[in-house]
């Protein structure tokens, strides 16, 4: 009998069968049920067809998988699929989201806080500064820090959140069998057991090539509440991670820089085509997305609500943002059992009755 995580892992393999198309199948039935369905069936799905259930229901290479299965208890990693509870939330609302993640360490991938800092491999002591300065205050917020574990601002965002001792995630362009650089291999052993780890939608094997840091990217962007470019470049990776986390929908922040310094042409352009907001304080970043600490007195919502009669819905939204600080539109829609039509009507009575805030970045929290 074949597990679960083989029938997933050999979805990720069958040619033709991308992200969208396995969530359009997972839509309709379970992984081992894909397998075991009528091509019939499969090809009447829309955006599947014959060619893809062809090569559904022709796929015989149970054997990858099983070796997969091998390489991955090998090097301690674990598996997430896109129908696990510990998937990022906010990634699973992404439309291309990864079918598969592979993980290591114990990193909370649905923290209540998260933000992207990224930027140059070839820093300046200005953009070493800023990062620091930036993490030192995020981790005040008890914000969960992700980047790509590259040179540069990469790796200062990461030590910097070591130092400051909070989790920080490393998303990463290759198979987890393998840190790259090979240089920040203790830096990553470091991440993995201070409740931060790696990440990636690569198997074991597969190598850092060129064409794996865009698909890398739009993780980075996808699974956090911000993205925060540092320093770049009119072009690479940051401004391709920047782009990708507007069309998610998220917040971009930009550092500033002198107009003359090539390392800070991407970010001024990000801001003056306004599709990052000009960041000069790590202040400001922390009030536009809600972090700030709550100093209102416990019970004082539950006094409130003594005056107020909420329905059904309204009750549910309520008892949901009592458990964090801040909850996303997504998690909201996923968590609550309700349409997405209902929840909105539900989060627009509790901000007319000042019971809900609305924060940037589509974010909610109790007034």
């Amino acid at each position: 009998m074949r597990s679960d995580l083989i029938y997933q892992l050999a979805l990720t393999m069958v040619p033709n069968i991308g992200t969208v198309q396995a969530k359009i199948l997972l839509q309709h039935c379970e992984a081992e049920e894909i397998f075991h369905a009528k091509k019939s069936f499969l090809e009447k799905i829309e955006g599947i067809g014959p060619v893809r259930a062809s090569a559904i229901t022709r796929f015989r290479d149970f054997s990858q998988a099983e070796a997969e299965v091998r390489e991955m208890k090998k090097h301690q990693l674990k598996a997430i699929f896109l129908t696990d509870p510990a998937y990022p939330k906010r990634l699973l609302n992404c439309y291309d989201s990864p079918t598969l993640l592979f993980m290591k360490g114990e990193p909370d991938l649905n923290a209540s806080r998260m933000a992207a800092i990224i930027g140059t491999r070839s820093n300046t002591e200005y953009g070493r500064q800023q990062t620091e300065k930036l993490v030192e205050a995020l981790a005040a917020a008890k914000v969960t820090i992700v980047s790509g574990l590259a040179y540069g601002i990469d790796a200062i965002a990461h030590k910097s959140s070591l130092k400051n001792e909070i989790p920080t995630i490393g998303v990463l362009a290759h198979g987890l069998d393998q840190v790259y650089p090979p240089a920040h291999s203790g830096m990553a052993k470091e991440m993995c057991r201070t409740g931060g780890g790696l990440l990636s939608e690569f198997r074991c094997g597969v190598k850092p090539d060129k064409h794996n840091f865009p698909s890398r990217n739009r993780i980075v962007a996808g699974m956090t509440d911000a993205t925060i470019v540092i320093e770049t470049g009119e072009k690479g990776g940051s401004m391709i991670t920047a782009e990708l986390a507007n069309n998610y929908n998220r917040d971009v922040f930009a550092l500033p820089g002198k107009v003359t310094d090539a390392k800070s042409a991407g970010c001024n352009g990000l801001i003056r085509s306004n599709k990052a907001a000009l960041l000069t304080d790590p202040s400001q970043l922390i009030e536009l997305m809600g972090w700030e600490e709550k100093t209102k007195k416990k019970g004082q919502i539950s006094q409130r609500e003594l005056f107020i009669e909420l329905s059904p819905e309204e009750r549910i939204i309520v008892d949901l943002l009592k458990e964090k600080d801040t909850i996303p539109i997504d998690e909201l829609n996923l968590r609550s059992g309700l349409s997405s039509s209902g929840v909105a009507g539900a989060l627009l009575n509790l901000e007319l009755q000042s019971v809900v805030l609305s924060l940037p970045g589509k974010q909610y929290r109790l007034a």
